[in-house]
């Protein structure tokens, strides 16, 4: 029996750590990035993964949530013993009050970190309904999308958005004979490019930034690698959906 998971924003960061610890025997996996990873292949057959690569602009979700609903039909769920869904990919956007200039900006950083995970579940769900088998759904959330912070209405708003829509479908799925577990996860501050983005803009018009530079400075961020493991151990939890929102470092 295999275990089925569908994962966004493979290609670095926390993600690749995701894919890589993903990569089991039992596991058949499907990654879903802007880019392929040649590595990534590599590593799956050395560990004896069943592993699928995706090159997708999550910019544009409604075709990529075509396409997954009709891979999703095609597997024979007689031989998996679970399906995850883990909407991970996301983007910063600019850091900054709301400007008319960033129009595209606030557009694709909507649809990346909001549009697109909703979309992406719908057709997991709509394409695993008759399943009988375990079904989760884990949404990458942030901190930010639980505390307002000045310059970073884009990205909260996206993030918490994504709180609200997991609470939203959590009450939907209860209602459900085999209904989905759905948990909008933060996964704590993660070294990586998005980290170095913030750290990077300008002060002038994002006042928070210094709390970006001194958790860097203070040795406070958290590897991808360690991140990736936390979510999975997070993901594997007996109770795994008994918050819907919730935070790694509470557990």
């Amino acid at each position: 029996m295999k275990h089925l998971t569908i994962l966004t924003g493979a290609s670095r960061g926390m993600g690749l750590g995701l894919a890589e610890q993903l990569c089991t025997p039992d596991a058949v996996l499907l990654c879903i990035s802007r880019a392929t990873s040649p590595g990534l292949d590599q590593y799956a057959t050395r560990r004896g993964a069943r592993l699928t690569q995706w090159t997708a602009d999550l910019g544009d979700p409604i075709p990529v949530a075509t396409r997954l609903q009709a891979w999703l039909t095609a597997q024979n769920p007689g031989a998996l013993s679970s399906a995850t869904l883990i909407n991970n990919a996301g983007m910063i956007g600019r850091m900054g009050p709301l400007d008319p200039a960033d129009a595209q900006t606030l557009a694709m950083t909507l649809r990346v970190d909001l549009e697109a995970p909703m979309q992406l579940t719908a057709a997991f769900l709509s394409a695993t309904r008759a399943w009988t088998l375990q079904r989760r759904i884990l949404n990458i959330s942030s901190g930010l999308g639980r505390r307002p912070i000045a310059g970073g209405a884009m990205y909260c708003a996206a993030k918490a958005g994504m709180d609200h829509f997991s609470r939203c479908v959590a009450l939907d799925e209860a209602g459900q004979a085999n209904g989905a577990r759905v948990v909008s996860l933060a996964p704590g501050i993660i070294d990586t490019d998005m980290q170095a983005d913030l750290r990077a803009s300008d002060p002038g018009r994002f006042p928070g930034r210094d709390g970006f530079v001194q958790a860097k400075e203070s040795g406070s961020l958290t590897s991808p690698a360690e991140a990736a493991k936390r979510v999975l151990v997070y993901l594997a939890r007996a109770d795994f959906g008994k918050e819907t929102v919730a935070d790694v470092r509470d557990a």
